[in-house]
């Protein structure tokens, strides 16, 4: 049996190399084999609180309403659908085409109980607005902490 000296850093100095490398193509405009990974697309949430009610904000630029799945329970808001994007440029003589297909699923916990049967929804522009009324019993809700 062969004894190998461990350098605990090597694997830290390896992964410092690979991030230098990939800014380095992302910084040059090379997006090289960067196009064919497979990064799940999650969408972007603002999520904001107010007296009587909660605003949920999510952007899924490129669906449409019924591309959507949204479900609400008291606790919780998920969001799935499935992306398709096709983007097709032609320059000096070359065309390039990419194609983006994949199934998303986000879910996204309250600060909050709501009124789930009373939520009302808006989607324009890919910006899908949701507004959460809260639980009589959540607003304006203080609790005393005892520091004994």
């Amino acid at each position: 049996m062969t004894l190998v000296r461990w350098e605990p850093f090597r694997e830290v100095n390896s992964l410092q190399r690979e991030m230098n490398r990939l800014f380095d193509r992302l910084a040059n405009g090379d997006e090289g084999d960067l196009t064919n990974t497979r990064t799940p697309f999650i969408p972007a949430a603002e999520i904001y609180e107010t007296g009587d009610a909660i605003q949920l904000k999510v952007e899924v630029p490129g669906l449409e309403a019924q591309d959507l799945d949204v479900q609400v329970s008291a606790e919780a808001v998920s969001i799935q659908g499935e992306r398709k994007s096709e983007t097709k440029t032609e320059e000096k003589g070359m065309i390039r085409s990419e194609f983006r297909y994949g199934q998303f699923q986000r879910v996204i916990p309250l600060p909050n109980r709501v009124k789930n049967e009373q939520v009302e929804a808006e989607f324009k522009n890919g910006v899908l607005t949701l507004t959460l009324p809260k639980v009589d019993g959540e607003k304006n809700k203080v609790v005393k902490i005892n520091l004994g």
